[in-house]
């Protein structure tokens, strides 16, 4: 009788508690923008322009992306190792974002998850899934974690 006490009692605070809160819905702006951030990486990605690709991540020593070779701190390294792992255009083929969804966190912070797919010919396509986190930086929306399989 004392466990179905304490288990009764134990399921009534459970349930009591309110709900977690959902994010904040966030203004359509915020997913705008950073939708264009991710067109205008595909744009840059596309005419092969690793730099200007890189220009939707954060340019600081704090960025961090996740990717098939291990953890990469900073915007130098992670723009260096994109420049040796595409080292061509067949290497970097056609770049395709689909699936995405843009979650707004904060007024200043958003997840993004999605698919992507390079079309590549000549070297075989690739293609995985990945979660961004995006932040507001002196205005501008920027990627500050990038982890991509």
């Amino acid at each position: 009788m004392k466990q179905l006490l304490l288990l009764t009692a134990s399921l009534a605070l459970t349930f009591a508690r309110p709900a977690a809160a959902a994010p904040p819905a966030g203004p359509p702006e915020a997913r705008k923008a950073i939708a264009q951030v991710l067109a205008t990486q595909t744009a840059a990605w596309n005419r092969g322009d690793i730099p200007g690709f890189m220009a939707g991540y954060w340019h600081s020593d704090s960025l961090v992306f996740l990717g098939s070779k291990g953890m990469t701190y900073g915007w130098q390294p992670t723009l260096d190792t994109y420049r040796k792992t595409y080292s061509d255009a067949a290497r970097m083929g056609q770049l395709d974002f689909s699936q995405l969804r843009i979650t707004p966190l904060s007024a200043d912070v958003a997840q993004v998850v999605g698919h992507w797919h390079l079309a590549r010919p000549q070297a075989g396509d690739l293609q995985g899934q990945f979660l961004l986190i995006f932040r507001r930086i002196k205005g501008e929306w920027v990627i500050v974690a990038d982890h991509s399989s």
